[in-house]
C-alpha cells in the first residue's frame, strides 16, 4: 500500500514518525483522526505543509497552522466512492433491520418465515432520501439512490442548481424518510443534529452517519431510538472515538461499524497516495 506513495515523494527525504518526531520536517502527512494540535506545530518550526490522507482536517488546528503560516490541504478524492457504498449499506441494513435479524439467527430464535414476523423492516426502494451535504460523498449516494427509485433531496447552505436542492434544513428533515449525514464537522455543524432537529425527523425515519460523529447528539439519537420516534440508526463514527456511547450501543435497532467507510485496500491506497502527490508537487513548486 505504501509502495506509490514513496514513489510519489521519490527524491525527497522521508522520516516516519507522529507529529513533532523530526524538527526538520517541511510536510507532515497524517492520517484523518491524528490530532495536529499547536503543540505539535511547536515541534515542527520548519513545517510549511500539512496533507490529511482523508477528506476530514477536523483534527487539525487549522488556526494553529494558519498563525504559523502552514499550508493545509485534503486528499479524500480516493475515499469518495468506497465511502458512497458503505453508506448506502448501511441505509439498506439499518432500514431492513439486518442486523437485528442476524441476531435472531445465530441466538437460535428463528422460527422460520412467517407473515407474522416480530419486527418489520421498511422499503428502501420509492423512500425519500435526505442528504445532508451534498460534496462528492452526498452525490455519489444520489447516484446508488437513482437505482433504487428513491427521490432524492439534499441540503447545503447555497442553492447547489441541482434538482432536489432544500433551502430549509428542518424542511428537508420533515420530508425524508431515511436522513444520510454527509457534511464536515465545523463549529457551524458541530451538534447541528440536536434533539430538536431529530425530532422533526418522519415518524419511522432512518437515521446514517458516516460523516462524522460529532454532528449528530448521540444522547438525542439515544432518547429517540429508545423511544421509537426513530426507526433505526446506521452509524460508522462517533463523538468520541475510539470510544463509542454505551447509550448507543445498547440503543435498539442500530448498526453500529467502526468506522470503516474507507476501509479497503483500494481506497486507502489510494488516499496514501493522492496525499503523497500533492506533498511532492508543493515540494517541486517550492523548490
Amino acid at each position: 500500500m505504501l509502495e506509490g506513495c514513496l514513489d510519489a515523494l521519490a527524491g525527497h527525504e522521508l522520516v516516519e514518525g507522529p507529529p513533532g518526531h523530526d524538527r526538520d520536517a517541511q510536510v507532515l502527512i497524517c492520517d484523518p483522526t491524528q490530532r495536529v494540535d499547536a503543540r505539535a506545530l511547536e515541534a515542527m518550526p520548519r513545517l510549511r505543509l500539512i496533507v490529511v490522507a482523508g477528506a476530514g482536517s477536523d483534527a487539525v488546528d487549522a488556526p494553529a497552522a494558519a498563525r504559523r503560516s502552514v499550508e493545509l490541504l485534503t486528499a479524500g478524492e480516493g475515499l469518495v466512492e468506497t465511502t458512497a457504498d458503505l453508506a448506502f449499506g448501511l441505509i439498506i441494513a439499518a432500514s431492513r433491520l439486518m442486523h437485528d435479524a442476524e441476531q435472531t439467527l445465530r441466538a437460535g430464535r428463528w422460527r422460520g418465515w412467517s407473515f407474522r414476523e416480530p419486527s418489520f423492516g421498511r422499503d428502501v426502494h420509492g423512500a425519500t432520501l435526505g442528504l445532508l451535504g451534498f460534496g462528492a460523498i452526498g452525490r455519489a449516494v444520489a447516484r446508488r439512490a437513482a437505482g433504487f427509485q428513491m427521490r432524492v433531496l439534499h441540503h447545503t447552505r447555497h442553492p447547489t442548481g441541482i434538482e432536489g436542492w432544500t433551502a430549509d434544513l428542518e424542511e428537508l428533515l420533515r420530508h425524508s424518510d431515511v436522513l444520510s449525514v454527509h457534511v464536515p464537522l465545523s463549529d457551524a455543524t458541530r451538534g447541528l443534529l440536536d434533539g430538536r432537529r431529530i425530532g422533526m425527523l418522519r415518524p419511522g425515519a432512518v437515521l446514517v452517519n458516516t460523516a462524522r460523529g460529532a454532528v449528530v447528539d448521540e444522547d438525542a439519537l439515544a432518547d429517540a431510538l429508545e423511544r421509537g420516534s426513530l426507526f433505526a440508526a446506521g452509524l460508522d463514527v462517533y463523538g468520541g472515538e475510539p470510544a463509542v456511547s454505551p447509550r448507543l450501543l445498547g440503543a435498539p435497532r442500530t448498526v453500529l461499524l467502526p468506522h470503516i467507510g474507507s476501509a479497503t485496500a483500494t481506497a486507502r491506497a489510494a488516499m496514501l497516495r493522492g496525499a503523497a502527490e500533492k506533498a511532492a508537487r508543493f515540494l517541486a513548486q517550492a523548490a
